[in-house]
């Protein structure tokens, strides 16, 4: 379980084994944190660490992992947002996050704002009906609220905090996202829509 307050950044190096793991570098005092098994929020998903050499880290990606999320597509040298689990003492500063994708969405408009950014992201039927005006959101394991809805796409403020501490200042019109809606948005629709039929 995460919050989506993003503690570190690494950088994706490369794929190994025919793209089932991904190697990426992260700051030291990070790995020197980290040991085999453990789990950490990576663009935010949850991955376990497999194996570490120095400040290198080595993740074991599954096809549903693949075909789920952005982890599929990365470039050498991509920027990507790390956060470590919740603990029993931890604040929650944002929201309760799984690391568990619901699906993948597309940057459409970029907007400056004072002082900041407003986002514009496309996303499908399926995950719209999970989202609510000023509820949560994680973009690549960023915790956001829901500025706005449209029929296809959600807005969210970026914050010059949040810029400068995630990737999500690298975005661009057409880069695809991971997202994960809200988990209690997600229980309450479910047992809403079984309780219909």
């Amino acid at each position: 379980m995460f919050t989506g307050l993003i503690s570190h950044r690494g950088q994706f190096t490369g794929y190994r084994k025919n793209q089932t793991e991904l190697l990426i570098e992260v700051p030291l005092p990070l790995a020197d944190r980290l040991a085999t098994g453990d789990s950490l929020a990576v663009d935010g998903v949850c991955l376990t660490l497999t194996r570490k050499e120095k400040n290198c880290l080595f993740f074991n990606l599954s096809k549903e992992t693949l075909k789920m999320t952005t982890l599929s597509e990365l470039k050498p040298g991509k920027r990507l947002n790390l956060e470590l689990p919740l603990t029993i003492n931890s604040l929650v500063g944002g929201h309760l996050v799984t690391g568990h994708v619901d699906g993948c969405g597309q940057v459409i408009d970029i907007r400056s704002t004072t002082p900041g950014k407003r986002l514009r992201i496309r996303l499908s039927r399926e995950l719209r009906k999970l989202l609510v005006e000023k509820g949560s959101v994680a973009v690549n394991g960023v915790s956001l609220t829901v500025a706005s809805l449209g029929s296809d796409y959600f807005e969210v403020e970026l914050i010059p905090l949040t810029l400068s501490q995630t990737n999500l200042n690298d975005l661009r019109p057409g880069n695809k996202v991971n997202l994960e809606c809200d988990i209690i948005g997600k229980y309450v629709y479910n047992f809403i829509s079984r309780r219909r039929s």
